[in-house]
C-alpha cells in the first residue's frame, strides 16, 4: 500500500469535510460518539482491569466510528448497532494494536520517570496526585514534555493503523508502518489540520464567549457551559468524521474509493 503526499491545504479540508459529513446525519453520529464515551467511562470505573480493557478495545471502537462516517459519506444506512461493527473484522489484529499501544504508553511513562521519579506515571495510571515539591521544582513538567515528545511517533504509527487492519486486512506491524509513513509524508497537512482544530476548539469559541459576555455580563457562566456542551456535541463528532476524511484522501482516490 502506498500513501499519497497531499498539499498542506488538505489539512483544513479534512476539518471542513468532516463537518459536512457530520451535518448529513448529526443526530446519529453524535449519539454514537457520546455512547462510545459513556461506555468507556463505565468500564474505566473498574480498577486496573477497566483501563486495560478500554485500551485494548479502543482500536475496534475507532473502526466502528469510521464505519459510521463512511456510511454517512456514502449515504448508507446507519444505526446504533454500528457502534460494535468494528469488532467484526480482523479483531485479533485490532486487539493486538491496543496491546501494543498500551505497552508502548506504559514504556514511555516509565522513561519519563527518569525526570520526576515516577510522579507522572502514578498520576496517569493510578490517579495519584503528585507531591507539591515535584510540581514546584519543574520535574513534573519536564517529565510531561518527555512523554509528549516520545508519544508523537507512537500516535503517528497508530493514527491509521486500526482502519488499515480492519478495512485492508493488514497485520499490526504493517498497519503501524504504513500509518507512520503516511503521517510523515503528510506532515504539512497535519500541521495545518492541528492549527485548524486549535482555532475551532479554542480561538473561535473564546471570541464568541467574549462578545456574548460583553453584551450580557451576567450570563458569563451560562454562556461558558452552553458553549462547552456545543463543543462536545458538534466538534467531537466532526473530528471523528475528519479522521475518516484524512484516511480517504491519503489512501483512497478516484476509482479506488468505491472499493475501499
Amino acid at each position: 500500500m502506498q500513501a499519497l503526499t497531499l498539499k498542506a491545504a488538505h489539512g483544513w479540508r479534512w476539518l471542513t469535510e468532516g463537518f459536512r459529513i457530520f451535518r448529513k446525519n448529526h443526530l446519529m453520529l453524535t449519539f454514537l460518539v457520546v455512547s462510545y464515551w459513556m461506555l468507556m467511562a463505565l468500564v474505566n470505573v473498574i480498577p486496573m482491569i477497566g483501563t486495560i480493557a478500554t485500551t485494548l478495545c479502543i482500536p475496534a471502537f475507532s473502526v466502528s466510528l469510521m464505519n459510521a462516517c463512511r456510511n454517512i459519506d456514502r449515504g448508507n444506512p446507519l444505526g446504533p448497532q454500528t457502534l460494535f461493527s468494528g469488532f467484526e473484522k480482523n479483531l485479533r489484529a485490532l486487539i493486538t494494536l491496543g496491546a501494543i499501544y498500551l505497552a508502548a504508553s506504559v514504556g514511555i511513562l516509565a522513561l519519563s520517570s527518569l525526570a520526576d521519579g515516577g510522579a507522572l506515571m502514578q498520576l496517569m495510571l493510578a490517579g495519584h496526585k503528585p507531591d507539591e515539591e515535584v510540581m514546584a521544582n519543574g520535574e513534573l513538567l519536564l517529565a510531561t514534555q518527555m512523554a509528549l515528545l516520545l508519544l508523537c511517533p507512537l500516535v503517528m504509527a497508530y493514527w491509521y493503523a486500526p482502519i488499515l487492519a480492519a478495512w485492508h486486512g493488514l497485520s499490526p506491524a504493517k498497519a503501524l508502518f504504513f500509518s507512520f509513513i503516511a503521517c510523515v509524508r503528510n506532515w504539512r497537512a497535519f500541521l495545518v489540520y492541528s492549527l485548524a482544530i486549535l482555532a475551532a476548539a479554542t480561538l473561535l469559541p473564546g471570541l464568541l464567549v467574549g462578545i456574548l459576555v460583553a453584551l450580557l455580563p451576567d450570563g458569563a457562566a451560562l454562556f461558558t457551559v452552553l458553549l462547552s456542551v456545543l463543543l462536545i456535541l458538534i466538534l467531537a463528532p466532526t473530528l471523528f468524521a475528519s479522521f475518516y476524511v484524512s484516511y480517504r484522501d491519503v489512501f483512497v482516490t478516484g476509482a479506488a474509493q468505491s472499493d475501499a
